[in-house]
């Protein structure tokens, strides 16, 4: 039984674009003197456990720096099968994966946002230790800590909402590779992989991280990212 890692990387980020005003793709804006996709493919390539990292690119991507991914090494493998949405993308690298490693079976597969890239060797052997053998997967995932809102058309505050038992999911997310494709299949609108498991009426395990695994959304997002990156401990 192995380890992979699959990063879906076939978005354009326009939320962040709008905002910026930037036309580059999210994943390859600059970062702490690297693209922004860089630093996560680094983490999981130097990952003891994970035996390869898949990338998953849309199929007319000509925007992604070849040369600055040599160094990452031969764990790495770029799959330009990218679809409209997460689920297709991540669908399609499943898939893949099996062409180039044949078939995975109960391995397991790590799949983790091109634009969360604080994630650290840390998080990543939690999340392998605490799911262990746990048939449903898990993700990494903090407790909600502030006060929920619902709001209405007029962006009043209608209701708030009780926060006991709410999490706020992050990547990576890990389950095994035939069920995971089997659910994805089962639920092909969702917008994460544990959605996908949950509809199969499985209950992933949560494992607590902590808010430095950001996900770049906005730009200010991107320098709270390289301040992470440029003070957190050598070897976090």
């Amino acid at each position: 039984m192995n380890y992979h890692a699959l990063v879906p990387a076939a978005g354009t980020g326009s939320r962040m674009g709008a905002l910026s005003g930037r036309a580059t793709p999210k994943q390859y804006l600059p970062l702490a003197g690297k693209p922004m996709i860089w630093h996560a493919l680094a983490t999981l390539c130097a990952a003891p456990a994970i035996a390869d990292v898949f990338v998953v690119l849309a199929p007319d991507d000509d925007s992604w720096p070849a040369e600055a991914m040599q160094a990452l090494g031969d764990k790495l493998h770029v799959l330009r099968c990218g679809g409209e949405t997460r689920a297709q993308s991540v669908t399609n690298g499943l898939r893949g994966m099996s062409e180039v490693l044949g078939e995975l079976g109960d391995d397991w597969v790590l799949v983790h946002d091109a634009a969360r890239p604080c994630l650290s060797q840390a998080m990543i052997e939690r999340l392998i230790a605490e799911v262990g053998d746990d048939d449903a997967g898990g993700l990494l995932a903090v407790p909600v800590a502030d006060t929920l809102k619902r709001c209405d058309e007029h962006g009043r505050a209608r209701q708030t909402v009780a926060r006991d038992g709410l999490w706020q999911a992050q990547t990576p997310q890990m389950f095994r590779h035939r069920l995971l494709l089997d659910a994805l299949d089962f639920a092909p609108q969702v917008t994460d992989e544990a959605s996908a498991i949950e509809a199969l009426g499985l209950s992933p395990r949560l494992v607590a991280a902590d808010i430095s695994n950001l996900k770049v959304t906005f730009p200010l997002d991107l320098q709270l990212a390289e301040w992470i990156l440029r003070n957190r401990p050598p070897h976090a």
